[in-house]
């Protein structure tokens, strides 16, 4: 029988702050999308972007959609946490939506490329970083032509980018791999992580600089 007293009440453990990165087209949109479904009670963040939105995106859903003197505005005023240029445009992500969470104590998810996973490691080392990874290239390279989004060149030079941010993976705490059809495995994977991550004996526990 451990010491520990009847009654009392282990304390509450420390909301994390968790990082879902990966190279475009892995699908991180569609296992936060999974994520959410379930309900778990966490706090989703969403994505400031200068992009246009694609078919069916839906603004502060998906991405919240700016104008780029907006994003500037906010970068100028050091309210994103970490912000990059991507392909030609903008992203970053709020800093007062990542406190809001952490002051509510939930744990706060946040989806960023692997540039932006970099940043926020450095500003916030107790982060969980989770790098969601393709099945193989090929399998990669079929997702991104069934979009129909991109060009041949841009195309090419996204495939040229997965393979330099998958040389990335030693950075990461965890790697879960997201096979064609396989969306609910990897869900499920992060959930584990993150039930094991909540119950470690000296938890990480996210300050925002």
């Amino acid at each position: 029988m451990s010491g520990m007293q009847e009654g009392v009440p282990l304390p509450a453990p420390s909301p994390l702050l968790v990082v879902i990165s990966g190279p475009s087209g892995v699908g991180k949109d569609a296992v936060l999308t999974r994520m959410r479904a379930r309900e778990a009670p966490r706090h989703y963040v969403v994505t400031a972007t200068t992009r246009p939105p694609r078919s069916g995106e839906v603004n502060g859903v998906d991405y919240v959609f700016l104008a780029t003197e907006r994003f500037r505005e906010l970068l100028a005023a050091g309210e994103l946490l970490e912000w990059a240029e991507v392909y030609g445009n903008y992203y970053g992500v709020p800093k007062s939506a990542v406190a809001e969470g952490l002051a509510r104590g939930l744990d706060v998810v946040v989806k960023t490329d692997v540039q932006g996973a970099a940043s926020i490691r450095r500003l916030v080392p107790e982060a969980v970083g989770i790098f969601l990874a393709p099945a193989s290239l090929q399998e990669l390279e079929t997702r991104l032509r069934g979009r129909g989004t991109e060009a041949p060149p841009d195309l090419a030079r996204r495939l040229a980018t997965a393979r330099q941010e998958l040389a990335q993976l030693p950075q990461f705490d965890y790697v879960v791999v997201n096979r064609d059809g396989g969306l609910d495995d990897a869900v499920d994977t992060i959930e584990a992580i993150l039930r094991a991550e909540r119950c470690r004996t000296h938890p990480r526990q996210a300050r925002l600089p």
